[in-house]
């Protein structure tokens, strides 16, 4: 690739990744008015944290009962998830993107200059530099770390020591997606996203095991076909759901590694879900609750409407989706009326809600940690 395409290529990419992200445009509809309404059922917050400002759309890995967060500033802590004790914290060093991933021993991020990083316990391990920038978090299993790049290829390594195991790499299309896609663990199988296709993977040789297109790419011009898959997905028994950018929303039976259905849906933030339903917003934030056996769409709702919705959480009764006000949205699951709503600092809730036990945990723009205990 000559200079000048690369110029166009990574320019382009970072347009995506602000159209994305939501960027603040004076030509966008203003947000829906919050609706005046009668709590449906009781919740608080329990506790709260200060982190560094974020630059990227964190999601919280947890892991029996840790919560493992990172910050902008290199910041590397883990929380208990029940009460927000600090367990341990380590710096890398070097600013942060994308996020943490852990096994509950081994935790790796991602610095700004394309270094691997991972720490024990909070203490800086081995690092190793990456030769592409990276957007989705790392993963850590098996005694491996797992490091996808924004070229979407995938790098194993030895979690103990840094050698590196195999490298995995697909024919790649001109332009990728600048935002968090799927790396997670399916059993033995490792789930990849590669632009609109989820790809399952020997973790132990990076050899294709089974490869299925969540949508299809449609357009005239190589930002209209883009339609990368992204994370992080919800896993339902042996169901993956995720959303395809602005193209798809669907999900993978990862067991035989086919279909099980996609529905053609705009939206750039992933979905949430649980065995009777799966739930996104849309570019315009419209709500749709789809049936997880087959896709039939159970109900929409357009009472949060342009409010920049983070991803959604689904448990027990309620859908939980933040906004760019902070709030936190409790809705119903039959219906997506509005059960609750809580504040966190006022700054937008990046990535998505988290689940531990009874507890929610929302991360916002100013580096706020929010847990929260509806009842």
């Amino acid at each position: 690739m000559d200079k000048r395409s690369s110029l166009l290529r990574f320019g382009a990419l970072a347009l995506v990744a602000a159209l994305a992200a939501g960027c603040s445009s004076t030509d966008k509809p203003k947000p829906t008015a919050l609706e005046s309404y009668t709590p449906q059922i009781a919740g608080r917050q329990v506790w709260s944290v200060r982190l560094d400002k974020l630059d990227f759309p964190l999601v919280p890995t947890v892991r029996e009962g840790e919560i493992t967060l990172a910050s902008g500033n290199g910041t590397v802590v883990a929380l208990q998830a029940d009460t927000g004790a600090e367990l341990w914290r380590g710096n890398v060093g070097a600013p942060i993107v994308a996020g943490v991933g852990t096994d509950g021993r081994m935790a790796a991020v991602v610095t700004r200059d394309n270094e691997l990083v991972v720490l024990e316990r909070g203490a800086p391990k081995w690092r190793t530099r990456l030769n592409a920038r990276v957007a989705t978090p790392p993963l850590v299993a098996g005694e491996r770390v797992f490091v996808m790049g924004v070229d979407r290829i995938v790098n194993a390594f030895d979690a103990l020591d840094g050698k590196p195991l195999w490298r995995f790499q697909r024919p790649g299309d001109a332009l990728t997606l600048s935002q968090a896609s799927v790396l997670s663990a399916f059993k033995d199988t490792l789930l990849v996203g590669q632009g609109p296709r989820l790809v399952g993977l020997d973790p132990l040789r990076g050899s294709t095991r089974w490869d299925v297109a969540v949508a299809t790419p449609r357009g005239t011009n190589e930002v209209e076909r883009l339609a990368d898959v992204i994370g992080p997905p919800v896993r339902l028994g042996d169901t993956v759901c995720m959303r395809a950018f602005q193209s798809a929303a669907g999900c993978v039976n990862a067991e035989r590694g086919t279909l099980q259905w996609s529905k053609n849906v705009g939206g750039v933030q992933a979905v949430g879900g649980d065995d009777e339903l799966v739930v996104g917003a849309d570019a315009s934030d419209r709500i749709t609750a789809w049936r997880s056996a087959n896709g039939d769409v159970a109900w929409t709702s357009e009472r949060l409407l342009y409010r920049q919705l983070s991803g959604a959480l689904v448990v027990g009764r309620t859908v939980i989706f933040g906004d760019a006000e902070g709030q936190v949205h409790f809705l119903d699951r039959a219906n997506g009326n509005t059960l609750l709503r809580l504040p966190t600092d006022g700054s937008a809730v990046v990535g998505a809600p988290v689940r531990w036990g009874n507890t929610v945990i929302v991360t916002t723009r100013n580096g706020g940690v929010f847990a929260f205990r509806p009842e």
